[in-house]
């Protein structure tokens, strides 16, 4: 049985987090559905906590509290991944990666490198925006439309390459793309010679982390696409599995 302050608490919390960090009270209420006076009991004992910290302007920010907990939980996250990311790398032979969103930002938390010689490394820890890459459009694929949007509006899409998806009405297509598929690819959209493809990690009914595999262009596109997104799909339903209840989401 579920305990109600807590699952309140937590949905606070999240409410910042898909707000970029930082929201108003209107924006939690709306996010959350929960009454003004819960939110503000709820974010007082946050606060104390250091979970929650309230800006000159009166909004609330996710707090340094959180820190600690995220860095070990990432590290045992990554952990757990090793197993099922060392599979993605026999499937495809390339090097295959976890990734999760941090406020506008892809964080990659583990890394399995390909046996081959030339190779691609994303340093684990690597901070990047999600528009040009395919983790980051499985993530955002598994979000709202709008806050999809929010996302784009605050970082502004910057140009990486001359592949780069930068238009806002052309990238929500793509996100509708990836829903109906089930994956994502960056083609030499981050960077030029290198192509990825991206599977959603489903902890219950969210998207809680993308596993990627990327090598050399050349490379990728030899791979039947359609094959390795349906093997890679399999292997992160093991992985979300073990995170949460057995379902893909879709």
């Amino acid at each position: 049985m579920s305990v109600q302050s807590v699952e309140r608490a937590l949905d606070v919390l999240e409410a910042l987090a898909e707000h970029g960090g930082e929201a108003g009270l209107s924006e939690i209420a709306a996010r959350t559905g929960l009454p003004y006076g819960t939110i503000h009991r709820l974010l007082r004992t946050l606060l104390v906590r250091g979970y929650v910290r309230q800006e000159s302007d009166k909004r609330y920010a996710l707090g340094g509290g959180l820190v600690r907990l995220g860095g070990i939980a990432g590290s045992m996250v990554g952990g757990w991944a090793q197993p099922y990311l060392t599979k993605m790398v026999e499937l495809s032979g390339e090097t295959a990666n976890l990734a999760v969103l941090e406020g506008d930002f892809v964080v990659y938390v583990a890394q399995v490198p390909s046996p081959r010689r030339l190779r691609m490394f994303a340093e684990v820890g690597r901070r990047v925006l999600p528009h040009s890459t395919a983790v980051g459009k499985v993530l955002l694929a598994g979000r709202p439309a709008a806050e999809a949007v929010a996302v784009f509006e605050r970082t502004g899409m910057p140009r990486r390459t001359p592949n780069t998806i930068t238009d806002l009405t052309a990238m929500l297509a793509e996100l509708e793309l990836v829903k109906a598929q089930g994956h994502a690819m960056d083609l030499g959209e981050e960077e030029l010679g290198v192509h990825c493809l991206a599977v959603p990690v489903w902890d219950g009914d969210r998207v809680v982390a993308a596993m990627s595999v990327s090598g050399p262009a050349e490379r990728i596109d030899a791979i039947d696409r359609d094959d390795l997104a349906e093997g890679m799909r399999k292997i992160a339903l093991d992985f979300g599995n073990e995170l949460g209840p057995a379902t893909d989401g879709r």
